[in-house]
């Protein structure tokens, strides 16, 4: 087994800068320097981004960066006692004892016990007090090293003691299960389930945990699951197997929480206990509303809306991207005036009897027709998916039914929006109502899909649709209408919203709106495929501004990034925006910044010299679908070039507030 920690891997009374981020970028510098990660930079970008999913602070001046990274080459532990204390977010004040744990990817079980096993022993008051008290690191490694061989202490806590023969329900001990996880799965889970059993001890309740952490998991007899009074999900992910639990009183709350407050946990599981009106894990198939997610994550509502609206668009995308790529070969082979005889020449001929114009006539024809189907379910397929991310699987059936209908109406997109909220909240609604067991199992095949339609698709069709589709109209044609200026001004903003979050809510929002339109494309009206040119060449620009970068400055880049760079030129002629974001997560107010620049001039470009693209996705590998081919090529150039020098002049003039170095911060006596 791999020694996960040594003394050239701890800082005693080490001073590694006033934030979490420097204190992470440090100790993964110093974890790389002992040769046990590839990179620095893909090490920090992985434990700080999950630094930035949930804070890693825990009461005692604790703290345990973590994360898995591909760049970690063994499982590692470094481990540093702060002068000054950092705040990692626990609510009784800043850490002075840090633990990085440092997984690789596919880190076997015994590692990942192990990682688990030294997070649990950071609970104990004794452990960490010899922390404190140890004057070398030979101390630290050998304290770490008696926890991490100890048996794990965690289990069930024992029942109490009862003096009465007769269990009944009013002087039984309480019974409660629970289930922590975490994203990562190695130290939070395992943290709050020890937490939970000895707040529960304490309370005198019967608590017995299923930890769903990165190794093996012992799933929760179904008897005790069965006996149980309420349950506590403290996760940060969801629950498998939820059905387990279904009709339990249940307490959600992220898993920190059973790490700072399990006691309190505790008690609001025994109040919802007696509570015949506290909330139950649903019956049908553990399905989850967007509600009872954000209560389990800590949300807020805006947060869920969100995820919510995001769910639709990622779902929708691929019907767009295959059926806009087939138009575009469709107009490749038949010309544009397939869309008049597409239907004709599909249904009356075959290979076998060829239509006049030959085989590139009819195979236009049939590739158009299949793509003009599948963009067909654009709409529904977003209405539906909103549905889904707010009722899970019923909502499907009543959130595609309602995008049909904002279809039939002409209300679009927005009204596919629309549509979708309201058959989500309808079949969440439906969901809630306590029922007949027999009649359980037809809630989500049979009633739910029936009532929820007809809630949701009648307020379409009798009230909401008809304004909902002169909206849409009105701003779709002052949209595409554009001209001149306003056209390159559209572009630039496009442009800009491409490149502001590189994939994300924003990115989305600006991709939403382009696949939209994109069906309505015609020869005479090009305007929603010149948007949709603008859109792809403005995302292409960040991944290639990046790979550009570090070929002008390789300084200014670490090996990492430059390998990454090497990757970005493909991911980039691609239009895949997401290429830039390892080097956006390392210097976000350097690489962001220069890259809208780069994206709102690219956009500017595209709309003002009318470069058009019928395909939704493909970038440059889709050029027989782009309308002024070298027109969109010499944008995307242009915008690569000001992104990337911009990129490098940040990096050299805007330089970052320095922090103490590894060098200045361990003491003398290590020698290192």
């Amino acid at each position: 087994m791999t020694t996960l920690i040594n003394t050239d891997l701890v800082l005693l009374d080490a001073n590694l800068g006033t934030d979490t981020t420097s204190v992470i970028r440090n100790l993964a510098e110093l974890i790389a320097e002992t040769g046990r990660a590839s990179a620095v930079e893909g090490l920090f970008a992985d434990a700080l981004a999950r630094e930035q999913k949930t804070a890693t602070g825990v009461p005692g001046g604790i703290a345990i960066p973590h994360c898995r990274s591909e760049a970690v080459l063994e499982p590692t532990l470094a481990m540093a006692r702060l002068n000054p204390s950092v705040d990692f977010g626990a609510k009784d004040g800043p850490a002075d004892i840090i633990f990085f744990i440092a997984a690789p990817a596919g880190a076997d079980n015994a590692h990942l016990k192990l990682l688990s096993k030294l997070a649990r022993s950071l609970i104990k008051k004794d452990f960490t007090a010899a922390l404190r008290a140890a004057t070398t690191p030979a101390e630290i490694v050998a304290l770490v090293d008696e926890a991490l061989a100890d048996k794990p202490k965690v289990a069930a806590a024992p029942a109490a003691a009862a003096p009465a023969a007769v269990d009944t329900p009013t002087t039984r001990q309480k019974r409660i299960v629970a289930v922590t996880a975490c994203p990562t799965g190695i130290a939070h889970t395992y943290m709050a389930a020890d937490s939970l059993v000895l707040a529960a001890q304490e309370a005198g309740v019967d608590l017995q945990v299923e930890t769903q952490g990165s190794g093996a998991v012992t799933p929760l007899d179904p008897a005790v699951i069965a006996a149980a009074d309420a349950v506590i999900f403290a996760v940060d992910v969801d629950v498998r197997g939820k059905e387990r639990f279904a009709g339990k009183p249940v307490i959600n709350a992220p898993v920190k929480r059973g790490i700072d407050e399990p006691a309190k946990m505790i008690q609001e599981a025994l109040a919802a206990a007696d509570n015949p009106n506290a909330h139950r894990v649903p019956h049908f198939g553990a399905e989850e509303t967007a509600d009872q997610k954000a209560q389990s994550s800590g949300e807020s509502l805006g947060a869920k809306i969100k995820k919510v609206l995001l769910t639709g668009v990622s779902y929708m995308i691929p019907f767009v991207a295959g059926g806009g790529l087939l138009i575009a070969l469709g107009f490749l082979l038949g010309g544009y005036d397939v869309t008049d005889v597409a239907k004709d020449v599909v249904l009356k001929n075959s290979l076998f009897n060829l239509p006049d114009g030959g085989l590139m006539i009819y195979l236009g024809a049939v590739a158009f027709t299949i793509g003009n189907l599948s963009m067909s379910f654009l709409v529904p397929a977003l209405a539906g998916y909103i549905a889904f991310g707010i009722a899970d699987r019923p909502g499907i059936a009543p959130g595609f039914t309602a995008g049909a209908i904002a279809v039939f109406m002409g209300a679009g997109f927005l009204g596919g929006l629309v549509g979708g909220i309201l058959a989500g909240l309808a079949a969440y609604w439906i969901g809630s109502w306590k029922v007949p067991r027999w009649l359980r199992g037809l809630m989500p095949v049979v009633i739910i899909p029936l009532l929820g339609s007809i809630i949701a698709s009648g307020a379409m069709l009798l009230f909401l649709g008809a304004p909902i589709a002169a909206l849409s109209n009105g701003l779709n044609s002052w949209l595409t209408g554009m001209t001149g200026t306003s056209a390159v001004i559209l572009g630039m903003i496009l442009g800009l919203m491409m490149c502001f979050d590189l994939g994300g809510p924003v990115n989305k929002v600006a991709y939403a709106f382009a696949v939209a339109g994109l069906g309505t494309g015609t020869a005479l009206n090009q305007a929603p495929w010149e948007i949709m040119a603008t859109v792809m060449a403005a995302g292409m620009v960040p991944p290639l501004a990046l790979a550009l970068a570090t070929v002008l400055d390789k300084k200014r880049f670490s090996l990492a990034e430059r390998e990454n760079g090497k990757a970005a030129w493909l991911l980039g002629a691609s239009f895949i925006s997401e290429g830039a974001i390892p080097f956006a997560a390392a210097d976000p107010l350097r690489v962001i910044p220069a890259t809208m620049v780069g994206g709102a001039i690219t956009g500017a470009m595209t709309m003002g010299f009318h470069v058009t693209s019928q395909a939704p996705h493909g970038g440059i590998f889709v050029f027989f679908a782009i309308g002024n081919v070298g027109m969109f090529i010499l944008s995307i150039v242009v915008g690569t070039i000001v992104s990337a020098l911009g990129v490098v002049a940040l990096k050299r003039w805007a330089v970052r507030k320095p922090v103490d170095s590894l060098a200045t911060a361990q003491p003398a006596s290590q020698g290192n």
